[in-house]
């Protein structure tokens, strides 16, 4: 049956749908709950699913997969209802998402899991932004409700997956994301592997966002809660390599002569000094971490992967 015959023969069913919030955009969406479950290959429900818009702000796009093995398309119908848990792997500066893929295909399988990879393209807050989505907050752009907004989306139309608490891992740039959406939605997370953040935010109520805290009231209407957010698995990792900063000194004094101040400040540490400074900073608020530093390995996302799945992995398997 052809994708556009199926669709509307489809979108009728909409009415059998459960009572409850609608996201921007989905009224009329297909659902695994309300589509036959032999037809979820057929339109690239389960496996690897297309580039996604996000409806709420079409600027953004997700990739998913879903091992189709795992899957249950309509849990409430189950006399076992078992969810499949879901990994966001957020991407860096360079916004690869080429991970999920084929490097992360084999552990969703295996463990099992989807994996959900957002895009946040380059260019949202103008033609020379590359930092806008690190930082959650922008003129144009909040990450962090965008994150969210593609959790709602995702988790209306694949019920089929367990997206209360979800996992997260991330490197780099993604790093950066990562922890800051940590601190303000540790309940969101069920556990978080933080890798290599160049330029991290400190729990520090004498600096402003994204230096420190002292505003996070202000700018998102949030409170930081250190004895949540330790209650959280949290896995720092970097590469015992990581000890070149990226840019001299002279780049940093023309990119800010060329942007101006605020944001993100100059990195003037190596991302291995950062990491061991953040995890020292978070000791003393009582967060503990695992901390893992993977000898021989620079800046390199694919090396420290295996860390990152080793301590993911069981995490991911206990909540299955």
């Amino acid at each position: 049956m052809r994708y556009g015959l199926l669709l509307s023969s489809l979108l009728g069913l909409n009415g059998v749908l459960a009572a409850g919030k609608v996201p921007v955009g989905m009224e009329d969406a297909l659902t695994t709950a309300n589509m036959p479950a032999e037809f979820l290959e057929d339109v690239y429900f389960v496996n690897h699913v297309p580039l996604m818009a996000l409806q709420a702000d079409p600027r953004i796009s997700y990739a998913l997969y879903i091992p189709k093995d795992h899957y249950n398309p309509d849990p409430s119908k189950s006399a076992t209802p078992k969810k499949l848990p879901l990994l966001v792997y957020v991407h860096g500066t360079g916004r690869s998402t080429v991970a999920i893929y084929d490097e992360l295909v084999p552990f969703a399988d295996s463990t099992p899991c989807a994996i959900l990879a957002p895009l946040f393209p380059a260019g949202m807050d103008g033609p020379n932004d590359l930092d806008s989505y690190k930082e959650l907050k922008s003129d144009t752009l909040r990450s962090d409700q965008a994150l969210l907004q593609v959790l709602d989306q995702v988790a209306y139309r694949w019920p089929g997956l367990k997206m209360e608490k979800v996992f997260m891992m991330a490197f780099s740039g993604g790093g950066q994301f990562a922890h800051r959406f940590m601190y303000l939605y540790p309940e969101k997370l069920a556990a978080i592997s933080i890798g290599a953040p160049g330029r991290p935010t400190f729990i520090d109520d004498t600096q402003n966002w994204p230096v420190g805290t002292k505003d996070v009231k202000t700018v998102f209407d949030k409170t930081i809660q250190p004895a949540v957010i330790g209650k959280l698995p949290i896995q720092l990792v970097v590469g015992g390599n990581d000890t070149v900063i990226h840019g001299d000194e002279a780049f940093w004094e023309w990119e800010k002569e060329t942007f101006g101040g605020g944001g993100l400040p100059p990195m003037n540490k190596t991302r291995l000094e950062s990491i061991k400074e953040l995890r020292a900073s978070w000791e003393e608020l009582g967060i503990e971490t695992q901390f893992d530093v993977v000898d021989g390995v620079a800046h390199n996302e694919k090396g420290v992967r295996s860390a990152v799945l080793g301590f993911l992995g069981p995490q991911i398997k206990k909540s299955y």
